[in-house]
């Protein structure tokens, strides 16, 4: 894989990256969005495929970018699929920090050192240009004014930008509001995106331990706390995982 093209973890990144605080919107959904948009992108690679609710390695081969052969190492080492929902909730401490890191080196975010209380040190990251960002959202603003279904990349970050709550930080307000209903139906158009973006909000909703249930029937109700017609609980308290980052400003 060519580094020519930013990955779906650097992009979902940067469209939840504030430019002028330097802080990113919903910063423990996010962690999960990331590991997620790791499996879109090894999939789009082919290096992984769907299997049911589970994730296959099909081509173990490296891709090129140390972070995703990691996480395909991990993949391959199971030695059998694994539930899409088990892996995206499982620990992945410093992936976040890893993917800003990553920004930085690339010149696309500088490190701005800080204090919180005027005692912890902070850090916020601040983009150093941006028209990346404004790039990347200009997708999914085309996509949902057009109704053309995106490319399957697209439909992706459309689908894990949903699933990880920054519909409200893209789309803000009552006026955003079809916007936000039209960015969560954009994940009909990738199946990997769908499943990923399914097992994101599982997770967050406390059903990792769960099977996915089948669709209801025709004419029946859908179950209570059914995900249809609903926005993702992105801002859901979650308990925060042990060895979070202690210098990366996370509201």
């Amino acid at each position: 894989m060519g580094r020519s093209r930013r990955t779906l973890p650097e992009e979902l990144l940067l469209l939840a990256l504030d430019p002028t605080t330097g802080t990113t919107a919903q910063p423990q959904s996010l962690d999960l969005g990331l590991a997620g948009a790791q499996l879109v992108e090894l999939a789009l690679a082919g290096r992984i495929a769907p299997d049911g609710d589970r994730i296959a390695v099909v081509a173990p081969r490296p891709t090129g970018d140390p972070t995703l052969d990691s996480a395909l190492e991990l993949l391959r080492r199971r030695g059998a699929p694994v539930r899409a929902v088990h892996w995206i909730g499982g620990p992945r401490l410093g992936l976040r920090q890893t993917y800003l890191s990553h920004l930085e080196r690339c010149g696309m975010v500088h490190a701005v050192a800080g204090q919180m209380c005027g005692v912890l040190p902070t850090t916020r990251y601040q983009a150093t240009d941006t028209a990346i960002s404004r790039e990347i959202k200009a997708r999914l603003d085309s996509a949902i004014r057009t109704g053309v279904p995106p490319d399957p990349r697209t439909a992706a970050l459309a689908a894990l930008a949903h699933a990880v709550g920054l519909g409200k930080h893209l789309y803000p307000g009552n006026e955003g509001r079809s916007s936000r209903s039209r960015l969560r139906d954009l994940i009909r158009h990738d199946p990997m995106g769908g499943l990923v973006a399914h097992a994101v909000m599982d997770v967050q909703n406390g059903a990792a331990a769960q099977p996915r249930r089948s669709p209801a029937p025709a004419g029946r109700p859908a179950p209570a706390g059914g995900r249809a017609g609903q926005e993702p609980a992105g801002g859901v308290p979650m308990q925060p995982r042990r060895g979070s980052m202690a210098r990366v400003v996370a509201h």
